[in-house]
């Protein structure tokens, strides 16, 4: 065998950066969690100091900086030996209300993995591993990753893309967020819209528990604004205005089903929304950065999801826009078109 020593020094380096990489999710999650973040973002402190203000034992804080300085999360003085956030990595790290809100995304990976040793027999079996099989984690890490992309985009991009749908919600519609989780999606939409009215689906009981509990904490629990158990392809309910569906289509296991389910359930001049992880068609276009991301969440969440259903069609998380459209249109839609887009989603307008 011969071995080429730059390009195994080259593949070394990858293996340190995600190897490295792989321990920091859980560091993020420790930070994020025991408020070490965003005692930084407010003045630079030495582990004594950060430790005392969060109420933390000074030698795991201590390790702890150390790990985020060498990983370029944190920034060190090592004339005062205090640690301090930038602008840009507080507000990526410690503001929860920043579109470019981080720890989320590694709860949720952290979440996902400890799934492997299911996932690994899945290989072997082909069977699934449902969404609610998964530990805790996956779901309140879903919410906080894909949260500040819905607040940044949902109303102020997305949703003005789509034909004359804005100014419907203004005047007053029926809505259906299908697939809701814990219904962030939906509440960014109520409280954006308020003449309009609100129900979000989604076949996880927990999960929809938990989005009655934030409609609640949101004062939107009068019943503009409600949460039903119901999967995509029977939820109740029929002459919506609007239906949504935000990153989940591909992990169903029939979404001609529910594509036709919401043609059914629209209006005649109504329309759907469909929101999914940014993918072209070909798989050697996305042999890239985000693409690994959504190739692997995929391999660990959305096709086991889908297996898990009747149908199995197993879309996956890079389904790309002609297998969407190719849903959409058998399940009864005639108009189907890419609306507007962004690094990590592709936002889809159809119509009956």
């Amino acid at each position: 065998m011969a071995i080429d020593q730059d390009r195994l020094n080259e593949f070394m380096g990858k293996f340190v950066a995600d190897f490295g990489a792989t321990f920091n999710a859980g560091m993020v999650v420790i930070g994020d969690k025991l408020g070490l973040y965003k005692a930084l973002a407010a003045k630079p402190l030495t582990s004594k100091e950060l430790a005392a203000n969060t109420g933390t034992d000074e030698r795991y804080v201590r390790e702890w900086l150390s790990s985020q300085a060498a990983g370029g999360y944190v920034n060190y003085n090592a004339l005062t030996r205090a640690f301090a956030l930038s602008e840009e990595q507080a507000f990526a790290l410690a503001d929860p209300a920043s579109p470019a809100y981080l720890p989320g995304a590694f709860e949720l990976a952290l979440a996902a993995l400890r799934a492997v040793p299911k996932i690994t027999e899945a290989f072997k079996s082909g069977a699934g591993v449902g969404w609610h099989e998964h530990d805790p984690g996956l779901f309140s890490g879903t919410e906080k990753f894909f949260r500040p992309g819905y607040v940044a985009h949902l109303v102020a991009a997305w949703i003005p893309a789509l034909s004359g749908v804005e100014a419907r919600l203004r005047q007053g519609a029926k809505v259906a967020d299908v697939g809701c989780g814990h219904g962030a999606s939906t509440l960014i939409m109520a409280q954006a819209f308020p003449n309009s009215t609100f129900v979000g689906f989604d076949y996880h009981g927990p999960s929809i528990e938990h989005a009655r509990q934030a409609a609640k904490a949101a004062g939107l629990n009068g019943g503009r604004v409600t949460f039903e158990q119901a999967a995509a392809t029977d939820f109740p309910g029929n002459d919506y205005d609007f239906v949504a569906v935000f990153d989940c289509l591909h992990d169903m296991g029939d979404p001609v089903g529910a594509s036709r389910h919401v043609r059914e359930a629209l209006k005649t001049d109504g329309t759907w929304m469909i929101v999914e992880p940014f993918a072209n068609d070909r798989l050697e276009d996305n042999l890239n950065p985000v693409g690994r991301i959504f190739y692997s969440a995929s391999t660990l969440i959305c096709t086991p999801a889908s297996r898990a259903q009747a149908g199995a069609r197993c879309l996956g998380a890079q389904a790309g826009e002609c297998n969407l459209r190719e849903v959409v249109t058998q399940g009864g839609f005639t108009h189907f078109r890419r609306a507007t887009e962004t690094p990590f989603n592709l936002v889809f307008e159809a119509r009956p």
